[in-house]
């Protein structure tokens, strides 16, 4: 008998210890989490490393060439000269004039434009009878290039803003909505199926299965937009504008100011790029679930 009750003991003072054990083990999660982290950015640091050799040999290369006169300075100037126009344009506040009203146009643009193509990429893509009543019209409308359509534009609406808006609009509606319509036509059949075993409703149909099956289409057709809105911005200004960085860039060909020029076009593909890295992050928040996704 008392043999039994020290087994007891023991296995209850073991129980005891074990549990004393693992309530003051260190936890050791934050610091696989904290290494995980610091190795992603170890990571992304060496990639944009690995991404900016041919940027910085071709600059290297660029300014010992224009140094040594193999290159005109008035054909292409070196990349310190630029420096030095764009230091300028930054200090006389141009280039935040020039960027604000700029932005300010492609983002109206882009709203509007962007809108009507995901309305009625919606309405043709749910409905077979609006398909063979829009999508004919619009085809042969997108495939009719900025710089034919923006001279009757301004005919139409003058050189004022609304001419500019409407060219940026005409742009950025076609890639939303051929890819709003796509990708809801690109729908598994599977998915309406398991819709109706379940008993969804229209709107729920939509909602629920419709639109996040469609998500990765849409979300690219909104990158495409920006796109081609940033590229109509420049078709807008650089025809008849008094300011914006389409309007520097054409002021500065007029007075064979190259600097400028290129200081314009160097604007125009960093915050491209910028809005273009922004929207890719979105798709990452958005499709994280998606085990196809590898944006």
């Amino acid at each position: 008998m008392s043999d039994g009750i020290e087994a007891i003991i023991n296995t209850n003072t073991a129980v005891r210890e074990v549990r004393n054990n693992i309530e003051t083990a260190p936890v050791v999660t934050p610091t696989v989490k904290k290494a995980s982290v610091h190795t992603a950015w170890k990571s992304l640091l060496s990639d944009l490393g690995l991404g900016a050799v041919i940027p910085v040999v071709t600059i290297v290369i660029w300014q010992l060439a224009g140094n040594s006169g193999l290159i005109s300075a008035e054909f292409l100037p070196t990349p310190l000269t630029i420096l030095n126009a764009l230091v300028d344009l930054t200090v006389s506040g141009e280039i935040l004039h020039h960027l604000s009203v700029s932005m300010g146009r492609a983002g109206i643009g882009f709203l509007i434009g962007g809108i009507l193509g995901l309305l009625f990429g919606l309405l043709t893509g749910l409905f077979r009878s609006a398909e063979y009543l829009v999508d004919p019209s619009v085809q042969v409308l997108r495939i009719v290039p900025h710089l034919a359509i923006a001279p009757l534009i301004i005919l139409w609406f003058g050189f004022g803003e609304v001419s500019k808006i409407v060219i940026i609009i005409s742009g950025s509606f076609f890639p939303l909505y051929i890819n709003t319509f796509m990708g809801i036509r690109n729908v598994e059949n599977k998915l309406f199926e398991v819709a109706r075993v379940l008993g969804f409703s229209p709107y729920q149909r939509l909602r629920k299965l419709i639109l996040p099956a469609a998500l990765p289409s849409i979300l690219l057709g909104l990158r495409l937009s920006l796109a081609v809105a940033w590229i109509g911005l420049v078709v807008a200004e650089m025809i008849g504008s008094q300011s914006g960085i389409g309007f520097l860039i054409n002021e500065a060909k007029q007075n064979t100011n190259t600097p400028v020029i290129f200081v314009g076009i160097i604007i125009f593909a960093i915050v491209g790029k910028l809005i273009d890295s922004l929207f890719r992050i979105i798709e990452r928040k958005f499709l994280f679930w998606r085990d196809s996704y590898q944006g």
